[in-house]
């Protein structure tokens, strides 16, 4: 059966869902098996199959919700007549949702699951929210705070920098004397002050 895209589940569909980020957080990327997901959601592996057509479809949905909740935290600033403070306020909700959310930013981003490839839709659909940082920084060159360059790729040095900074930081949670929220912090000021040249 062809892989599906879900975007309402119904509660044995969210179950399995949760079941899977679980078992990916607890156990790795091996214990992701059909029967593994099935059983912890109090399942039957038939209903992986007809909700999601099989694991990697379950995977792809845990893709999905992450870049869905990533750009709900970016918005949740809002726009306001600072442009800066817009961008300053979305990297914050780019680290805060890392933190919150390491088991799906994993998934997102840094193939915790290694034999799962998003669907060219599911691609589309998170780079929307490199969409949604480019509008703020094309905001910040229309009021003249930042140099007339191209917003898409104003947008992926933006996003590069938030994105390396958080990979050291998940991957060194503990036991390093580095300040991470401060290096997140001066790090994207100098990004945004290289910008601003």
């Amino acid at each position: 059966m062809s892989r599906t895209t879900v975007t309402t589940l119904d509660e044995v569909g969210q179950a399995l869902v949760q079941a899977a980020s679980d078992l990916l957080a607890t156990d790795g990327a091996a214990a992701l098996t059909v029967r593994a997901i099935a059983t912890a959601a109090g399942a039957s592996t038939m209903n992986v199959y007809s909700r999601f057509g099989g694991k990697d479809g379950v995977v792809e949905q845990l893709y999905l919700q992450g870049f869905e909740l990533l750009a709900t935290e970016m918005r949740s600033g809002g726009i306001t007549a600072d442009p800066l403070a817009d961008l300053q306020r979305c990297g914050q909700a780019y680290r805060r949702f890392a933190l919150q959310h390491s088991t799906l930013y994993a998934v997102m981003f840094s193939r915790a699951v290694p034999d799962y490839e998003p669907t060219a839709k599911a691609k589309a659909f998170g780079l929307r929210t490199l969409d949604d940082l480019a509008d703020r920084l094309q905001r910040a060159m229309d009021a003249g705070l930042l140099r007339p360059i191209d917003a898409d790729h104003a947008a992926a040095i933006v996003w590069s920098t938030c994105h390396g900074v958080m990979s050291l930081e998940l991957a060194h949670p503990e036991g390093t004397p580095v300040d991470w929220e401060r290096v997140f912090a001066d790090a994207t000021a100098t990004v945004m002050k290289g910008l601003a040249a």
